[in-house]
């Protein structure tokens, strides 16, 4: 286990109740406090504070988020959580997925369920005080004590011969992502097992948002209420594989209505089965803009809500609109390479 946290609070200011929250993770801890990033920070166990105020800002975040964004490789072998904290009750999970997703881009890991946030009311602390037998404060502080100790413990697999799964809903034919994950898979060679699993023509139905009773008794049996795929093929996938690849056409600013329905439907086998040991990585291909929204949604959805973690650089993203055009963009080679080999140094 890492023996110091080093805490970015962005500014030095913190609320007096994000202040009181920050004690309790840090209690007993040895941590050294930064208000702002100025030198790369290898090899650090990281918690990002997020101070926010009525409008959900804070002009210190946006500084650090600049630094972030140009220096590539600054957080280099880091691994980071981050607590957000606001007198609302909206932006919290928009700002923690904004800044994960800038850190990891400058190499920073993220263990699975990386966030913590402070709500203005608390309320999304309402099953955890529940279960704890205690109030909403005190459910939020041991929600951010125990972020601290799962980012110290958190050490990545090493894995003599990786398992991937690699989940899309795109059409050979015409499918700029699934050109781009070729290349990639190529690079990777024989150093990975690689399943392969499309959600296309009508065969995969959405989370219905059974009552956690009968999402829960499906679970157990290890399958949902809907069956299909998803409980044929992905639920054992899911449960071999140490790694699942995404491949993701940017729809609208938004993932592909068959990848939505699949993330969503994992919450019953999660209900049972810790996914904290699996890493996911996207390869994100917009035709005009937009990637950053679509790989935010990833990692929100797969690292911040069910679990996995984040490896630095988790994704690739790229523009391409018309079919075959991926394959020719400038240095699209070298590109893949990279990805294909920060694949295997995050999981060999």
């Amino acid at each position: 286990m890492a023996e110091q946290l080093t805490v970015l609070l962005p500014g030095g200011a913190a609320s007096p109740r994000c202040a009181g929250v920050l004690e309790a993770a840090l209690a007993g801890r040895r941590a050294e406090v930064l208000t702002r990033l100025e030198a790369p920070l290898h090899g650090r166990r990281l918690l990002f504070v997020l101070s926010l105020d009525e409008g959900g800002v804070n002009h210190s975040v946006s500084d650090l988020l600049a630094a972030l964004r140009t220096h590539p490789g600054c957080l280099e072998g880091c691994v980071g959580g981050v607590l957000t904290d606001a007198p609302g009750d909206l932006y919290t999970k928009a700002a923690g997925r904004e800044l994960a997703l800038a850190a990891n881009l400058a190499g920073c890991a993220f263990v699975g369920r990386p966030l913590v946030e402070g709500t203005g009311s608390l309320r999304n602390f309402t099953v955890q005080a529940r279960n704890a037998g205690c109030s909403l404060d005190a459910a939020y502080r041991l929600a951010a004590a125990d972020l601290g100790s799962r980012v110290l413990a958190f050490s990545p697999p090493r894995l003599a011969r990786p398992r991937l799964l690699v989940l899309h809903a795109s059409s050979r034919a015409t499918s700029n992502t699934l050109a781009l994950w070729g290349l990639v898979r190529d690079r990777l060679g024989d150093r990975c097992d690689i399943t392969e699993i499309g959600l296309r023509n009508g065969t995969l139905e959405d989370c219905a948002g059974c009552p956690y009773t009968t999402c829960l008794h499906y679970g157990e049996q290890g399958g949902c209420f809907y069956g299909g795929v998803m409980v044929q093929e992905v639920y054992p996938a899911i449960l071999e594989a140490d790694a699942v690849v995404l491949l993701c056409p940017n729809y609208n600013d938004a993932l592909s209505a068959n990848l939505t329905a699949a993330i969503n439907r994992l919450t019953a086998l999660y209900r049972t089965a810790s996914f904290a040991d699996k890493a996911v990585f996207a390869i994100v291909v917009s035709g005009y803009s937009g990637g950053d929204i679509v790989a935010s949604q990833v990692a929100g959805a797969m690292g911040m809500n069910k679990g996995f973690w984040l490896p630095g650089r988790f994704c690739m993203l790229e523009t391409a609109n018309d079919k075959g055009e991926a394959l020719a963009l400038p240095g699209i080679g070298e590109r893949a390479e990279r990805f294909a080999e920060n694949m295997l140094c995050q999981l060999l």
